[in-house]
């Protein structure tokens, strides 16, 4: 028979010989104390929803009251009467995607489309923060805040880093918006850790010892793909991706693949002498490779025919032969840049060789135009003050001729 219970009564109550025994509340309809053999007990609410009879467990006791249980059960069954389902809910709560699942969809659905490079940089910032930091997290339940302290974690070490980590994270949840697992961005409007870009050009005479000292290092394959480097202006990823089958040594054209570069659109660009001359002494090898069996598909190849892919023990290396200190690979990029700019070539031109989509870009490189523009004017200038004085260059002006 139901009685309304108490902390003494689930004290006292003896736990049945097997299984678990319910005793119900004669005051709240559904609502019980459940004991199992062992002696846990637990307060539970039975009641039905959509038809469907359901027990949901409220807590345990003695961690919960009598009282205070009977006072949840009681809430409970009103939301029930206003159609909610409380058991459901909590299902649908548990069964909610993580950012580890979401992570797992992301790597799956969209890296598997992005450059092998750019794969690998979002794999590692999800492996180093997203995943340690936020991935036990309910993807809706990922608040503004939450991405705002792994920022500022970040920050503290790396944050440039903690800058591209919340990229990484907005395009996440962007995507979860697309996959119905939230309903907005809570990535959006993280202030950025102050970046200074860097500006770091090799000079002519590091250029000289740079490539003494690749001329000079043992690891042929990876020192000769940094000349090539330094010779175009290639981004790493498009240099170590070109295959024989891009090249036309003949025209003196390298087409790079959509898939392989930045843009995702095909990138078609001359190349110089000095390119060219490397270029045929490698594939003079590539062709004694095939005839030993070798596919020797790639212009810069690694190990069983594999594309390389790293660079950094060569770079390394090549840079302490040369007394080069605190330069990357990617700045070669912007060595290549500066040596255009400061010939006088426009940014329209620097940004098509470099392969630029937005004028934005290049315009890093407009102050190297000075060098160029200074000698310019100091001509016109000299012209202009000597005009009508002795030994004077004069400039004689072309009249058109009228019609």
């Amino acid at each position: 028979m139901a009685q309304h219970l108490t902390d003494k009564i689930a004290r006292e109550i003896a736990p049945p010989a097997s299984g678990n025994r319910i005793h119900y509340d004669a005051d709240v309809k559904g609502f019980g104390l459940r004991i199992t053999s062992s002696g846990a007990r637990a307060w539970v609410l039975n009641y039905r929803a959509k038809g469907i009879e359901r027990r949901i467990t409220i807590g345990s006791f003695p961690d919960w009251s009598a009282k205070a249980a009977r006072e949840k059960a009681a809430s409970l069954k009103r939301d029930i009467d206003d159609g909610a389902d409380p058991m459901a809910d909590r299902h649908a709560q548990r069964a909610a995607p993580t950012i580890n699942d979401l992570a797992d969809r992301f790597e799956a659905e969209h890296l598997t489309r992005r450059r092998a490079t750019t794969a690998r940089d979002y794999q590692s910032m999800l492996r180093l923060y997203i995943r340690p930091m936020l991935g036990k997290l309910k993807v809706a339940d990922v608040r503004h805040a939450d991405i705002e302290k792994l920022h500022r974690t970040i920050s503290e070490t790396a944050p440039y880093r903690a800058n591209r980590t919340v990229a990484v994270l907005s395009k996440m949840m962007s995507l979860a918006i697309k996959w119905e697992m939230r309903a907005d961005n809570p990535a959006k409007g993280i202030e950025k850790a102050p970046e200074e870009k860097r500006e770091r050009y090799l000079t002519p005479a590091e250029i000289g010892r740079l490539g003494e000292a690749l001329a000079a290092h043992r690891e042929r394959a990876s020192a000769n793909a940094i000349r090539f480097l330094l010779l175009t202006g290639a981004r790493r990823g498009e240099t170590l991706a070109a295959k024989w089958s891009d090249i036309d040594l003949e025209a003196g054209i390298w087409t790079k693949p959509a898939a392989t570069t930045k843009s995702k659109k095909l990138h078609r660009v001359p190349l110089s002498a000095p390119a060219r001359t490397l270029l045929a002494e490698l594939a003079e090898r590539a062709q004694a490779a095939r005839r030993r069996g070798d596919p020797a598909e790639y212009v810069f190849e690694g190990i069983d025919g594999k594309p390389l892919t790293d660079l950094k023990k060569t770079w390394r290396t090549a840079c302490e032969a040369a007394g080069i200190e605190g330069v990357r690979v990617h700045d070669l990029r912007h060595s290549f840049a500066s040596i255009l700019a400061s010939a006088g070539l426009s940014l329209p031109i620097i940004g098509q060789l470099l392969g630029h989509t937005q004028t934005a870009t290049t315009a890093r490189y407009a102050h190297l135009l000075d060098d160029p523009l200074r000698l310019a004017t100091e001509r016109a200038g000299a012209v202009i003050s000597g005009a009508g004085t002795a030994g004077a260059e004069v400039v004689e002006m072309q009249r058109g001729k009228r019609a």
